[in-house]
């Protein structure tokens, strides 16, 4: 039985909060039955159905205990002394609690048990137990298997937390982690007709692994030493990577704008100025057309980089997973000229033409800035297929 025996009585005592103390007697809740009514007779000791159901609740918990131990002990298995251990700290927690309210003088009598030390018996059963845990552990390192070594793990740790003198626990505890973790490989493989550099396999393996680590289960971008062994390999398989040829064209447009020029007055039929009815002359808005030809050159370039991720397990040795994975890269670069009035322009127009043609990007660098996105797709298959690395 494992430690979370330990809380028994704290649940209990927990529990006690649910309902009256003879209702937990009721339905068989002893510890907190008990525990309830030790907090009702330190408020009001005189209170007879907590007393009566104090000294029922205590004699039946006593009594179930002491059979299971006693059975426990004539059993004779090794692993029953960490639940012997649990039960001997339960009985002296309970009755640390219960003389805080005896002796209680009821119906002429008094009502009180005799105190018993367990302390023996509790760290007997705690060395047992112990015992039992270090040489269970180095029976699991003997299968040879993932699941004995973490296994094992657990049972040192026990063997340490209750008698932490063993000869070599912490280098057994390290031992059985060090075997019990499983170790994934990632790894680039091109099977396209570009040779990318080193920088580029770095950067695509550049995928923040280390928070997909668990306490069992390692990521690594680099094959480790030591013959260390790895359980399962993930290929990022490059199938493909096209960069188009450099392309540049023209686009144009002829703008027109029609803006305000001057004034001129307005005149009769015989070519005389108009007069409003103040005697002041009339005049009206003179507008022209302007016209500016906008010469664009547009650059462009693109990379598409198509494969697909797998997830292989070499022990037994299949594939897992196989899903396809793409991405792709823009470049483009607007420049232009004008041709006639720039004033017809507006003034984001007029902008573009603060911009020069620039040099292309090399074919590598277009793949390299890929890279990213590739490494979003690539990402998202290693979270969702996660489940897989155990």
């Amino acid at each position: 039985m494992k430690r979370t025996i330990g809380i028994l009585f704290i649940a209990a005592m927990l529990m006690s909060g649910c309902g009256s103390s003879k209702k937990q007697l009721e339905i068989g809740n002893y510890d907190a039955a008990i525990s309830k009514a030790v907090a009702e007779l330190r408020k009001k000791p005189d209170s007879e159905k907590d007393i009566e159901t104090l000294e029922r609740a205590m004699n039946i918990a006593l009594e179930q205990d002491n059979e299971r131990i006693r059975f426990l002990k004539m059993e004779g298995r090794a692993n029953a002394w960490d639940e012997i251990y649990m039960i001997y700290q339960k009985m002296n927690d309970r009755q640390s609690a219960v003389r805080t309210v005896t002796p209680i003088r009821y119906q002429g009598r008094s009502i009180e048990w005799p105190y018993v030390d367990y302390m023996q018996e509790m760290v007997d059963a705690k060395k047992k137990a112990a015992d039992f845990y270090y040489e269970h552990g180095q029976e699991l390192m003997k299968n040879n298997t993932k699941e004995s070594y973490r296994q094992a793990y657990a049972e040192f740790a026990r063997a340490r937390d209750y008698m932490g003198d063993y000869p070599n626990i912490d280098q057994m505890m390290q031992e059985s982690h060090y075997l019990g973790i499983s170790r994934a490989w990632v790894t680039v493989k091109n099977y396209s007709a570009i040779q990318f550099p080193e920088e580029f396999e770095k950067e695509l393996l550049a995928l923040d692994l280390p928070r997909l680590n668990s306490e069992w289960v390692e990521y690594h971008t680099t094959m480790p030493g030591n013959d260390t062994q790895i359980d399962y390999q993930i290929n990022i398989n490059l199938r493909m990577i096209a960069v188009t040829p450099d392309r540049q064209y023209q686009r144009d447009t002829l703008v027109k704008a029609t803006v305000e020029d001057g004034f001129e007055y307005v005149k009769d039929a015989r070519g005389n100025v108009m007069k409003d009815s103040l005697g002041n002359d009339i005049k009206v808005k003179k507008f022209k057309e302007l016209q500016c030809a906008l010469i664009q050159t547009v650059q462009a370039k693109e990379c598409v980089i198509q494969g697909d991720v797998e997830m292989l397990s070499f022990y037994p040795e299949r594939t897992i997973k196989k899903e396809p994975i793409g991405a792709r890269s823009n470049f483009e670069h607007i420049s232009a000229r004008a041709i006639g009035d720039v004033n017809a322009l507006s003034e984001e127009q007029k902008k573009m033409l603060q911009s020069q043609p620039v040099q292309f990007p090399m074919d590598i660098d277009m793949v390299i800035m890929c890279t990213e996105n590739l490494k979003s797709a690539i990402r998202g298959f290693m979270q969702a297929n996660r489940r897989y690395i155990n």
